[in-house]
């Protein structure tokens, strides 16, 4: 049995956000190189080079990429054979992001009573965590700070099965045609398809994580990431809206048996300022 204390978790967690709002990942930058490569419009030209020069100012001077630091989100992928001692690890992680939060001058975006009252909570938390036991003896931590206007533009439906692949495609571009500009395209769209609804919502935001641009290994469900890209980038609201031809840099979809009267489909949608970072302790 392995013992991880508490405060190594707050400390890892308050540097991960920190590190998460500042430098976005090589794969997310690599994604948007690719798509001022390929954009067609030159008014979405311009802007992909907007938004890259504002990526390497945040790296040059050590700012968040995006004034929205988002809802603090972690996933922890715990050992079976690990025992969190020194207190409690929710709170653990709670303090972690208040701490990094505060020492990052991050925005603090999260409100109490959100359908009244809305008063800021001041330090970010609570955080929103989902918890994996897994095989082993170390915990692996991943933040994603989810920025608001890509969470609101998310959505859930139950599907008839019949409507399979097509209906699937076709509910997706539908979603991202209503959205237009408010997601901050170039997206990144993470899918989920079977399980319940929480469950489908869940394998949604999940498949955020994975590499940009990296596609399922079953054939079939890649078949169907591929499709309903190119459908996407087909709508023509470009970089921020402003009309080009890379509306979306990836899709990602991650698939779990389902009920035989059901097929939930959830469409996580992610801004172009893909934000994660993890560790192992």
């Amino acid at each position: 049995m392995r013992r991880i204390q508490c405060r190594a978790i707050t400390e890892t967690v308050a540097s991960l956000f920190q590190d998460a709002c500042i430098h976005l990942p090589p794969d997310v930058i690599a994604a948007l190189k690719r798509a001022a490569r390929s954009e067609k419009s030159t008014l979405g030209r311009q802007t992909m080079k907007s938004i890259l020069e504002n990526v390497a100012a945040a790296e040059d001077h050590l700012l968040p990429v995006c004034q929205d630091t988002g809802t603090a989100v972690v996933f922890l992928e715990l050992g079976q054979d690990v025992h969190i001692v020194g207190g409690d690890l929710t709170a653990a992680i709670n303090q972690g992001v208040r701490k990094g939060y505060a020492d990052g001058y991050l925005r603090k975006s999260m409100v109490h009573r959100p359908f009244s009252a809305r008063k800021n909570t001041g330090d970010n938390t609570p955080a929103v965590i989902h918890t994996e036991i897994v095989p082993g003896e170390g915990l692996r931590i991943c933040v994603l700070p989810k920025g608001g206007g890509a969470e609101n533009c998310s959505r859930l439906t139950v599907m008839p099965p019949s409507l399979g692949h097509e209906g699937i495609a076709e509910y997706v571009v539908h979603l991202v045609d209503e959205c237009g500009c408010n997601a901050c395209p170039p997206l990144i769209l993470g899918i989920g398809i079977g399980g319940t609804t929480d469950q489908t919502m869940l394998l949604a935001k999940k498949s955020l994580l994975r590499k940009t641009g990296s596609h399922n290994v079953d054939p079939e469900i890649s078949k169907l990431e591929r499709k309903i890209l190119s459908d996407v980038n087909l709508l023509g609201i470009g970089p921020m809206g402003y009309g080009g031809s890379i509306t979306a840099m990836a899709v990602h979809i991650e698939v779990f048996p389902a009920h035989i009267a059901s097929m939930p489909v959830a469409v996580n949608m992610q801004c172009w300022c893909s934000r994660h970072r993890e560790a192992t302790l």
